[in-house]
């Protein structure tokens, strides 16, 4: 992915906004489903998309200190979302979760690439890269997963209780 030609301001309001689009994506994914197990795995990521948004927004605030944070409508990069209707079967939003995934890692990955002379920068945007890559597959294990049960449309409300 190429960001060469943005405003790194912009990258970094950019960046922000897909994380709480992220976010917010989790959290209804995790009222969605009936499985607990799945339903904490997605408010895992969900929290972990509100660390990243935190720590983009202190790299904004750093470098912009006098600017006020204003998320944008709209997306200057484009990035993959996530078409949440009740019609589409939890795989389909999983794997939809998954490309999304896939591209926040490759526009960590190219963000990193403006703070080479930062190394502690560089290496968290990296690190943040791996992690998107790390939710790709937490994601597609689930997705694998449900497309078994939907398949086979069957549930059992109590597989995942505990002691």
């Amino acid at each position: 992915m190429k960001l060469d030609h943005y405003d790194l301001d912009k990258l970094l309001l950019t960046a922000m906004k897909s994380e709480i689009e992220s976010k917010d994506i989790y959290m209804k994914l995790a009222e969605k489903t009936k499985n607990g197990l799945l339903k904490n795995k997605l408010r895992f990521l969900a929290d972990e998309e509100e660390k990243h948004r935190m720590f983009i927004e202190d790299i904004y605030r750093n470098h912009y200190p006098k600017e006020k944070i204003e998320i944008p409508g709209k997306s200057i990069v484009p990035l993959p979302g996530v078409d949440l209707t009740e019609e589409t079967p939890l795989s389909k939003l999983l794997k939809q979760a998954m490309e999304a995934e896939k591209a926040a890692s490759e526009f960590y990955k190219s963000l990193a690439q403006r703070f080479e002379d930062q190394t502690k920068m560089h290496n968290t945007l990296m690190y943040f890269a791996d992690m998107e890559i790390g939710h790709f597959k937490i994601l597609e294990n689930e997705k694998e997963s449900m497309e078994r049960y939907e398949e086979s449309d069957v549930y059992w409300p109590m597989t995942h209780v505990g002691p």
